[in-house]
């Protein structure tokens, strides 16, 4: 029998609760080991499961008690800590975006290539069962050749509690970094991967959080197809009204009327550093999974919809809606296994050398950390940024 995968997890955050179950779920893999600044998560975490626990990545990735290290940090950490994991032997699950400069991202691929080990990264959304349901529809050629791809999503996501590097652009805040790399992963999955270019314009509208806090972009692919990424982070309209109230992640979204409508802005307005790192802290509390029961529906990451020849996709709460010549057709799918199940699944198949493994592979995660610096050299320069590190499906 094979041995399990031994996980060690940097980062006791929002990322990690998220992923947790699905390493616990999945009998490759191990909880072997943690680490995180807090000492009050450390101990938790260590009462929960009876592993070593550690302050700092490095004496994590060092540790010879694990395989693997899960990089659930802040982004502006991850190259460090990736470069530390292979050089200690550690194959890498990485949070997205792996690295925030292309030379960061194209030293990882060369580290990873040199190593022979897995490198990971987790662009979980593009796993979503809908999505993943879409591309079979796209594949099976049923509605012809896809030409178009749209994700739009407006949300409260710039007045969440925020640390000062998620409001750091050249630390890899703001939502081109941290939510286009969802949206980009999401598009250039159903398009086939090879964008041609971009053309785009950002917003930083609140001198408060002085980072960018919404995107217009214009993909347009090698084979012709168009695609937009519209984010919109400022707390006003959200998208879940257009997903029957539906969230990221399946749960019920909150509701716009009097009483919840701005509410992470109105929270956030006005208040300290000090203040708004204890909503942070408060936000991104480490608990048990067994105490979440799981999601309702079928996660929505905004609003995405998908033209063909011959018929439009879109989400429904359990589902899909196909519009064909013909009918409109409604597919329901089951919520298991998770976006999270099938990002930790694919890392096993890369541990374990599958042929059809490592598809979301670090080549694949710098090609998508292409498109989000070119939405930003667009935006600066205001015109279109040719692509050079694209890579297919």
């Amino acid at each position: 029998m094979t041995q399990p995968i031994r996980m060690g997890i940097a980062g006791l955050g929002t990322a990690t609760r998220q992923m947790l179950p699905a390493f616990l779920a999945n009998a490759n893999i191990l909880v072997s080991a943690a680490a995180t600044r807090s000492e009050e998560k450390r101990n938790a975490f260590q009462q929960d499961y009876g592993v070593p626990v550690f302050a700092d990545a490095e004496q994590l990735c060092r540790f010879d008690g694990i395989d693997a290290v899960y990089i659930a940090t802040p982004t502006e950490l991850h190259t460090q800590q990736i470069h530390l994991a292979l050089d200690s032997g550690k194959h890498v699950l990485v949070e997205k975006p792996m690295a925030v400069t292309l030379e960061e991202a194209r030293g990882i691929v060369e580290k990873a290539q040199q190593s022979g080990l897995a490198v990971i990264v987790g662009h979980s959304h593009s796993f979503d069962p809908p999505i993943q349901a879409i591309k079979d529809v796209l594949d099976s050629g049923r509605l012809g050749p896809v030409r178009m791809i749209h994700n739009w999503n407006y949300n409260d996501w710039l007045y969440r509690p925020r640390t000062k590097e998620e409001l750091d652009t050249t630390q890899g805040g703001g939502v081109t970094f941290r939510q286009g790399s969802h949206q980009f992963d999401i598009i250039r999955y159903l398009g086939g991967g090879v964008v041609r270019s971009v053309r785009a314009m950002t917003g930083r509208w609140d001198p408060a959080r002085p980072t960018e806090g919404s995107h217009v972009a214009y993909l347009e692919f090698e084979n012709g197809l168009a695609a937009t990424a519209v984010y919109n982070g400022y707390d006003h309209f959200h998208t879940s009204e257009l997903t029957w109230d539906i969230g990221e992640w399946g749960g019920q979204a909150r509701r716009a009327d009097d009483s919840h409508y701005g509410m992470s802005r109105k929270r956030v307005k006005g208040i300290s550093e000090t203040e708004e790192m204890s909503l942070k802290q408060k936000r991104s509390q480490y608990q048990n999974p067994a105490s979440d029961h799981g999601p309702i529906h079928s996660p929505f990451f905004g609003l995405t919809v998908v033209s063909c020849d011959h018929g439009d996709i879109r989400q429904s709460p359990n589902g899909l809606l196909i519009y064909s010549d013909e009918e409109v057709e409604e597919i329901t799918l089951n919520r298991v296994p998770t976006a999270h199940d099938l990002v930790v699944r694919e890392f096993v198949e890369a541990v374990r050398k599958r042929d059809d493994a490592s598809t979301h592979d670090a080549e694949w995660g710098l090609a998508n950390l292409e498109v989000c610096l070119a939405v930003l050299e667009s935006a600066e320069r205001r015109e279109e940024v040719l692509l050079k590190h694209q890579v297919p499906w």
